[in-house]
């Protein structure tokens, strides 16, 4: 061979390598930028949980909801007398699956958080009968409405005593999720009746259903109801939402916003935390 024609070759194998050692720095660049992305997302989540507990811990007695003897509840929502009153089971899980509660309130920003990055898995779970799974409402977040305009006032009470119409129209995990992709930008901006009945069509209510839905909201069917659930959540001295149980022992809240650390805690592969729900 000729010394060109070595020369050619060397330039070429030298080309390739410079080339696969560009492809490798490139996977680890994206490899990296991913782990930073999650992070960021999780952290994220955790800050807004604390300024929300935060909130819910300097807040005052004023208009704190009050348990209401007899209140209306939406089709298969737990009784008072229930080890987990007011709430809204979902899934088909056996009865000594484990309990997973996650407290949650429709105007929190970083409950949406958590529904957005986790929500698919954690109803996935309830489906796949893994846990049961009951959904517990809080409205402490009404108070951010306060000298807002009437239409839009109270409205985590609102949000929740909707959820219940729908419910009846055996839409829970439907509009529950509707709720939060259209969570205002705003905490506190709320909606208005108008927009509940505009998540209901959209979640596929409609006809006479529909029609008992918008009646249902404008009577506030089950404004008791979400009064109640907000009240039992201060009676249980919970500090904020999101707050996950998994039977009766606090999950943390990045846990419930990933979908593999959640189902590794409820397979047993991790430990949550060390404290317990009041």
């Amino acid at each position: 061979m000729s010394e060109s024609g070595k020369n050619r070759r060397d330039r070429a194998a030298a080309a390739r390598n410079a080339a696969q050692a560009d492809e490798r720095r490139r996977e680890r660049t994206v490899r990296i930028i991913g782990a930073a992305t999650v992070v960021v997302v999780v952290v994220g989540i955790i800050a807004v949980a604390l300024v929300a507990r935060s909130s819910s811990d300097s807040s005052t007695v004023a208009g704190e909801p009050t348990v209401v003897e007899g209140a209306a509840l939406p089709a298969g929502v737990l009784g008072p007398d229930s080890e987990h009153p007011y709430g809204v089971p979902y899934g088909t899980a056996a009865a000594d699956a484990p309990v997973l509660e996650i407290w949650e309130d429709f105007q929190c920003p970083a409950c949406g958080a958590v529904e957005a990055a986790n929500g698919a898995g954690i109803a996935a779970l309830a489906d796949e009968g893994a846990v049961q799974l009951i959904w517990r409402p809080a409205t402490f977040l009404d108070r951010t409405n306060d000298g807002r305009d009437p239409s839009v006032a109270n409205s985590s009470s609102r949000a929740t005593a909707a959820w219940g119409c729908a419910i009846d129209a055996g839409k829970t995990k439907e509009f529950h999720d509707a709720v939060y992709a259209n969570q205002p930008g705003e905490e506190g901006s709320g909606w208005t009746d108008d927009q509940f009945v505009g998540l209901a069509e959209q979640v596929g209510i409609t006809g006479a259903e529909l029609e008992t839905f918008r009646t249902c909201v404008a009577d506030g069917t089950y404004l008791d109801w979400a009064s109640s659930s907000g009240a039992t959540f201060s009676i249980n001295g919970i500090q904020g939402t999101p707050f996950g149980l998994l039977d009766g022992v606090e999950v943390p809240t990045p846990t419930l916003a990933e979908d593999a650390a959640l189902r590794a805690l409820v397979s047993g592969g991790a430990a949550p935390a060390e404290s317990e729900a009041p």
